[in-house]
């Protein structure tokens, strides 16, 4: 394929993609302006301050709704199985989006992927036939199946963060409940000492309970949102000991015990599984190169002796 052609394609791609991706930024930025000021006219305390039409661009009066119309048609086509499970996937990874804005970068993704494809075949020249619609759809669907790995990764990620945090703030909270503070002090402590996801995620427990949720129900939606053993575990023996009355410093010190044998446990098994993941580089870049080096002079030498 001539490579002229690939930079035309690759420019034509990364175009469309940042075309559709600032028309879905101005819809959402759009909204994000008209909350402000109607959060603005609230605290004026008069009525709801409209975003004028006159001050919209194009993109967030006519295109931005578009795409996201567009998205919206293209999620209904999905299984609603598999929605449901990109939503709580999106819970466990933090919600850096709603689900709006996932479907957008489903449509934005696939039609890029597709973009990408037809371009290729038509710049290089190339004829339509069975090999090339089957490379257009696979590339179609790799652009499909993109966002939905994105957030799993994402998800993945945030979920080991906080199983890594979790001993040490466990423990932390222990200490300060041994001191004499209360558990809600104790985790508002933890929270200003500890960075990460659980920190966020206790301190939005906290202003769940500060605006007069119960404790029990914040602590369970901490452990819904995370969706990590451990600390569903934990939640739910801090809301059992609170319910019969046993000593909360008691139940917090035998979790941090658990967690601290969990995380050497896994420690342990990381350990057994490394040998079996170098195998691989081992056998495909080490041993070769060792080879040449070792092997390569000896090989020289002896053809070197053999007359010409």
């Amino acid at each position: 394929m001539d490579p002229m052609a690939m930079l035309i394609a690759a420019v034509v791609f990364s175009t469309i993609v940042f075309a559709l991706l600032g028309l879905t930024a101005s819809g959402q930025a759009s909204g994000a302006v008209a909350a402000r000021q109607r959060l603005e006219g609230f605290k004026r305390g008069g009525p709801e301050a409209d975003v004028k039409a006159e001050n919209l661009t194009f993109g967030q009066r006519v295109l931005g709704p578009l795409v996201h119309g567009t998205a919206s048609s293209f999620g209904n086509l999905l299984p609603r199985s598999v929605l449901n499970g990109v939503q709580q996937q999106l819970i466990y990874a933090g919600e850096p989006m709603n689900m709006q804005g996932f479907l957008t970068m489903v449509l934005v993704s696939t039609v890029a992927s597709v973009g990408l494809a037809a371009t290729i075949v038509v710049v290089s020249g190339a004829s339509v036939s069975t090999m090339t619609l089957g490379l257009a759809g696979m590339v179609a669907l790799i652009g499909f199946y993109l966002p939905f790995y994105l957030v799993k990764s994402r998800c993945r990620a945030r979920q080991n963060a906080i199983i890594k945090s979790l001993p040490d703030a466990f423990d932390l909270i222990t200490t300060c409940v041994e001191a004499g503070l209360g558990l809600d002090a104790a985790l508002a402590r933890v929270a200003e000492k500890v960075s990460g996801p659980f920190a966020d995620e206790l301190s939005r427990a906290l202003r769940d309970i500060a605006l007069g949720k119960a404790r029990r129900e914040a602590l369970k939606e901490v452990g819904e949102r995370t969706g990590v053993p451990d600390l569903i575990q934990f939640t739910n023996a801090v809301i059992q000991a609170e319910a019969m009355g046993s000593s909360v410093g008691t139940v917090l010190r035998v979790q941090a015990e658990q967690l601290r044998v969990k995380r050497r446990q896994r420690a342990e098994q990381a350990a057994y599984k490394a040998p079996v993941k170098m195998l691989f580089p081992l056998v495909l870049f080490i041993f070769p190169t060792l080879f040449i080096v070792i092997l390569g002079p000896a090989i020289i030498t002896i053809m070197q002796g053999f007359p010409k």
